[in-house]
């Protein structure tokens, strides 16, 4: 039974109403033809164990081969990928996977990607060509969309057969159409999310988009409600009925959920350019210079580069000096600034050439009452004092006499 067959067992089985769900599968890896169908989600498995066989065995015999593998895939003739086809492997003993979803504009244009196996432990490689034939189908896309944005699964994990089987027949049992299929798959990372901590096993989550061909549920709708918007913009949890189908095996943000009808979607017409294949032109080899080409003399441009400025600096110069030199403002200028020159030394030369007299304070006093000489507040050695404070200082302490106390007798 096929991995396609597998999946629609899972679901008829679940529902007694007959179901279609579309989804297109591969784990062929020699050179060969898929044919998946525009709108509808396509994988491509690429197991390690078919390539093992490609690779020489380990020497010894008996011993279990685990080579390191990792794949590069490229469209043939370029360095990437179409823009709608991705891939992922997360380490080197992992299968990698193709997945994506082809639009209308890819229909009748054979894609040949080229797959490289690269073995670490013997640095060989294996390559195949993959050639994705996408087919035009009236069926899709279907009118009815609604992605999303499962917290607790990791892109790879949803790419497995049997997990994206169980999580559409949720999706139906909730929604009941009559045809439903996988339109696209997208990593959180590719939107814009972060790396989560490496701790109680978060994961990064994925992005699915399902199609259908009936109007939404009531469930679905249910985000819509005031409520449910109040609460989303308060980063709660809104309240959802048919959460518990999901619960068991898928955690939904039903607040990033999107339901779009592409039936009232009015499109968008713009003047854009026609864009080209991306491929310039052949306008043959290049050409470099020749080596007999004339020397050029750099003389005249290195004068002018020096000429000028020097010219303009010399202008200045004369300009300035005719007007301190030669005009009369300038002439009283410098006269009046030699004027003040000479008057600040001669004031410096006086203040060094004055006598130091002692002021009053420093002068011997007597007491009012005993009549006894008392001593000046400051010593005879002061030397923080340089002026009297008056010129009539010099003479005064000649002429203090103290009155002497006669005798009551006399």
């Amino acid at each position: 039974m096929s991995l396609l067959d597998h999946n629609l067992s899972l679901l008829n089985r679940s529902d007694p109403k007959h179901l279609n769900v579309v989804t297109i599968l591969s784990k062929s890896h020699a050179d060969r033809n898929v044919y998946p169908s525009a709108g509808v989600l396509f994988v491509h498995v690429l197991e390690r164990e078919y390539f093992k066989g490609e690779f020489p065995p380990y020497p010894k015999a008996g011993d279990s081969s685990n080579d390191p593998i990792t794949f590069n895939t490229n469209l043939k003739g370029y360095p990437d990928r179409p823009g709608w086809l991705r891939y992922i492997q997360r380490t080197s003993h992992s299968d990698g996977v193709l997945y994506g979803s082809p639009t209308a504009e890819h229909v009748g244009k054979p894609t040949i990607i080229e797959i490289t196996a690269y073995n670490k432990r013997t640095f060989e490689t294996a390559r195949h060509n993959l050639v994705i034939n996408i087919m035009s189908t009236e069926e899709f896309p279907l009118p009815y969309q609604a992605e999303f944005f499962i917290k607790n699964i990791n892109v790879e994990e949803m790419l497995a057969s049997e997990v994206l089987g169980d999580f559409l027949g949720a999706v139906k049992n909730v929604w009941q159409p009559e045809r439903l299929n996988a339109i696209n798959i997208t990593s959180a990372l590719d939107r814009g999310g972060r790396v989560p901590l490496p701790i109680n096993d978060l994961k990064e989550g994925v992005y699915v988009m399902v199609g259908a061909d009936v109007q939404f549920s009531s469930c679905l709708r249910e985000v819509e409600t005031p409520q449910n918007q109040l609460r989303c913009s308060q980063e709660m949890d809104p309240v959802i009925s048919c959460d518990k189908k999901f619960r068991a095996q898928f955690h939904i943000d039903w607040c990033k959920i999107s339901l779009v009808d592409i039936t009232k979607v009015v499109p968008v017409h713009s003047n854009r350019p026609d864009l080209g294949t991306g491929v310039l032109p052949d306008i043959g080899e290049y050409n470099p210079p020749s080596e007999s080409l004339k020397s050029r003399d750099y003389f005249a441009d290195f004068l002018i580069t020096l000429a000028v400025p020097s010219a303009v600096a010399l202008v200045l110069f004369i300009i300035l000096g005719y007007s301190l030199c030669c005009r009369r403002e300038g002439v009283i200028q410098l006269v009046h600034h030699n004027s003040i020159q000479k008057s600040t030394k001669e004031l410096r030369s006086m203040s060094k050439n004055r006598e130091i007299s002692w002021p009053l304070s420093t002068l011997p006093v007597f007491h009012p009452v005993s009549g006894e000489v008392v001593p000046p507040i400051h010593p005879d050695n002061y030397e923080t004092t340089s002026m009297p404070l008056m010129q009539t200082q010099t003479n005064l302490q000649s002429q203090i006499q103290i009155p002497q106390q006669q005798s009551s007798g006399k």
